[in-house]
């Protein structure tokens, strides 16, 4: 089922976050200098080096925003100031809680234009990806080198606005759904089927080389505008949902200090 405009809450205070629950909070990374200040004064040093890595500003200050939101976030469920929470990181790259910080919490991050979501779920694996729609891609190029012959075809039976919209739903399910099993592109995005055309449903329709794969996952499609598209995976069992929208100074002024 899509989520629809309404269900994103105006945020009022921190909510406990209890076991098979997934929050979602969508903020922006334009921000002002005095909060972009606190927020590279939160950041590991490791955490500084990469974002100075960047070529471009823009980048660079995405980047720390980014990570600072995570901490922030992270730091009010495990009531820690956000200068403290600690990651480490498995073989393909994928950040995690140190265990003795917060052994069921799990998170993921996606930023795409101006728009961030993150993901934070207790005792389950998340994934979320938001990708800005854009009309100046060829997507049936991109789509013929990462998408399966089937969704190709689809993707071709659809002109216009509708085709890059399916295409953007497509990318980010399939994304979503990567995340979420924490492998990257290790998995060839050929390798597996997602539904994306108008009206459907979200779901992973098919996986190889293992069929049974595909019953074990939930893609949930996060209705934001209609210059974006963005999706949510976890695996396939009972948990509920959450989803928020930040004022960020209120965030940034509000969260815990050390």
């Amino acid at each position: 089922m899509n989520i629809q405009g309404p269900i994103w809450g105006e945020f009022v205070g921190w909510y406990a976050l209890p076991e098979k629950e997934v929050h979602v909070w969508r903020t922006t990374l334009d921000m002002a200098p005095s909060g972009f200040t606190k927020f590279w004064q939160i950041l590991a040093p490791d955490e500084r080096e990469r974002a100075d890595r960047f070529h471009f500003e823009r980048d660079r200050r995405r980047a720390v925003i980014a990570r600072g939101y995570l901490r922030l976030l992270l730091g009010q469920f495990l009531d820690l100031p956000p200068n403290k929470v600690q990651f480490e990181y498995d073989e393909f790259g994928k950040p995690g809680l140190l265990p003795e910080q917060g052994p069921s919490v799990q998170f993921n991050v996606s930023h795409s234009g101006d728009l961030i979501l993150i993901a934070i779920g207790r005792g389950l694996a998340v994934g979320v990806d938001v990708e800005r729609i854009r009309t100046d891609l060829d997507v049936a190029d991109i789509a013929a080198r990462f998408f399966s012959a089937n969704e190709n075809e689809l993707l071709a039976s659809l002109g216009g606005p509708l085709r890059y919209k399916a295409f953007f739903n497509c990318w980010t399910r399939k994304e979503a759904y990567l995340k979420a099993r924490g492998i990257g592109l290790s998995l060839p995005l050929d390798q597996f089927d997602v539904s994306f055309l108008p009206g459907e449903e979200p779901r992973l329709l098919a996986t190889r080389p293992d069929p049974a794969e595909a019953s074990q996952w939930r893609v949930r499609a996060l209705d934001l505008s209609g210059d974006y598209a963005a999706a949510l995976a976890a695996p396939n069992s009972k948990w509920g949902l959450k989803c928020w929208d930040w004022d960020p100074l209120i965030l940034v002024d509000g969260a815990k200090s050390a």
